[in-house]
């Protein structure tokens, strides 16, 4: 079955660095836009960054000029370069993939599990 598992959370201090990955495995065809989500304690869901297949990339707004989404299609995987990070960035980050899988000849959207980053002040 089509797995999306992240790794690279952890502890950091404000102003310090982390670096998400995501890899996407299983029986998937395609996978068309890949990126990061995040959710921090008694908020909504919101989107990091996004990017496409073709290349075309989509930040929040919040993330500009700190965060650097990456992906690498071959090998089904995506990044998420985190630099001066601050409280605010505290939140459990979600992996996310529209995809195509086995015999399936249209787009289902995946959720990895999660990751905790945790940045202290």
């Amino acid at each position: 079955q089509v797995q999306l598992v992240e790794s690279g959370g952890g502890l950091v201090q404000a102003g310090g660095s982390l670096r998400l990955s995501c890899a996407v495995s299983g029986s998937v065809t395609i996978v068309n836009t890949m990126g990061w989500y995040r959710q921090a304690p008694g908020k909504q869901r919101e989107l990091v960054a996004v990017e496409s297949r073709s290349g075309d990339i989509n930040y929040a707004e919040s993330v500009k000029g700190r965060f650097t989404i990456s992906r690498d299609n071959a090998m089904k995987t995506v990044d998420l370069q985190m630099n001066s990070l601050a409280p605010e960035d505290t939140a459990v980050y979600y992996c996310t993939a529209d995809l195509r899988a086995g015999d399936s000849d249209s787009w289902t959207h995946y959720w990895g599990q999660g990751t905790q980053v945790t940045v202290s002040s």
